[in-house]
């Protein structure tokens, strides 16, 4: 019988393109809005201060007029002289929602409404859809439009709907008639509340919920191969 060497060996092999990248520098995330979130509601640093009702916010000129081209105009264009004191009015708006309007402004996201039910989420975000109006900050009014988009109700669609319209939500107004003609729910919508308010403040957006009625019945007949009477 041959004499046989058998060796047995391990091999390790190393990928040193891998290993190079895996060297390369780590860069963190932008902490931008972390850092600009630290001065809502810090008197550090704060050159204005807003009255609200009973309550008195402080903030800080030079990000309101990053954020806001209405507080730009304020605090620093021809209205300036207006607010030539360091404390500023705001008229017609609750303390709650103006102290919401000031943290998206600072951190560009609407904060947590957990503690609010139903009836009051809803309310508060129509409220929060008029103060970005005001104040032209279109990514809060739109991120407040989708919210109230996935919450409709036939109690309160209507209300939503006559807000829509007077703002110039044109997206929010599609999706509220939409809401009302799907699904019959016409009937419960006029035995709301809002629908009467929604009657005398925005008469011609009735045109609009028949003719989008009458266009989604032709498509349906259409798709069934029907003709409508």
């Amino acid at each position: 019988m041959d004499n046989i060497l058998l060796i047995e060996c391990s091999l390790t092999v190393i990928n040193f393109n891998k290993a190079k990248m895996n060297a390369g520098v780590q860069v963190p995330p932008s902490d931008l809005l972390d850092n600009l979130g630290k001065f809502l509601e810090a008197s550090e640093g704060a050159d204005v201060f807003f009255k609200v009702k009973e309550e008195v916010f402080p903030a800080h000129k030079f990000i309101l007029a990053m954020r806001s081209p209405v507080f730009r105009a304020e605090l620093y264009g021809p209205m300036r002289n207006q607010h030539r004191c360091s404390t500023v009015t705001i008229e017609d708006m609750q303390p709650s929602v103006f102290r919401r309007l000031l943290h998206f402004t600072y951190t560009d996201s609407l904060p947590p409404m957990d503690d609010l039910h139903d009836d009051e989420y809803e309310e508060m975000l129509r409220h929060l859809l008029v103060a970005a109006d005001r104040y032209a900050i279109e990514r809060m009014k739109l991120m407040c439009e989708s919210k109230l988009c996935e919450s409709f109700r036939v109690e309160t669609v209507a209300t939503t709907l006559a807000l829509a319209d007077q703002h110039h939500c044109d997206q929010l107004k599609d999706a509220c008639i939409e809401f009302i003609n799907s699904s019959n729910r016409m009937n419960d919508v006029v035995a709301s509340k809002g629908y009467e308010h929604l009657k005398r403040a925005c008469p011609t957006i009735f045109i609009d919920i028949w003719e989008k009625a009458a266009k989604s019945r032709k498509i349906w007949y259409a798709d069934h191969g029907l003709t409508s009477a």
